[in-house]
């Protein structure tokens, strides 16, 4: 049952992590989600191995279908930080507990991909 948008579920945060850390916690488990939350053109130029891609102002439509559980991991990045901080809190008021914003791509040090 979705929650208002103005109540956040007891427990529910999100937690700010450097892009090292990230990569640790990606590198010590396959239990996670990996969301990008660009636009399409952004993600199709470089992106990190294994994102998906949910740009942030479509996090609140998509979310509940496209991420059902909602205590799996999430690690979110964009650009440069602003966006991925933006759609933390937005899973987060959705009632999405285990999310990890990295901030942006640009920020990021090690391999990614792009079309």
């Amino acid at each position: 049952m979705p929650n208002s948008q103005n109540t956040i579920p007891a427990g529910a945060e999100y937690h700010r992590i450097s892009p090292e850390e990230a990569y640790k916690r990606m590198s010590e488990s396959s239990n996670f989600i990996l969301l990008d939350v660009r636009t399409p053109e952004e993600f199709s130029e470089r992106r990190i191995k294994g994102a998906i891609l949910i740009p942030d102002y479509e996090i609140s439509a998509r979310a509940e279908k496209e991420l059902p559980d909602r205590k799996k991991v999430i690690f979110v990045y964009c650009r440069s930080g602003a966006r991925s901080g933006r759609a933390a809190r937005t899973l987060v008021s959705l009632g999405y507990t285990n999310v990890f914003d990295f901030g942006g791509i640009n920020s990021w040090p090690f391999e990614t991909i792009g079309d």
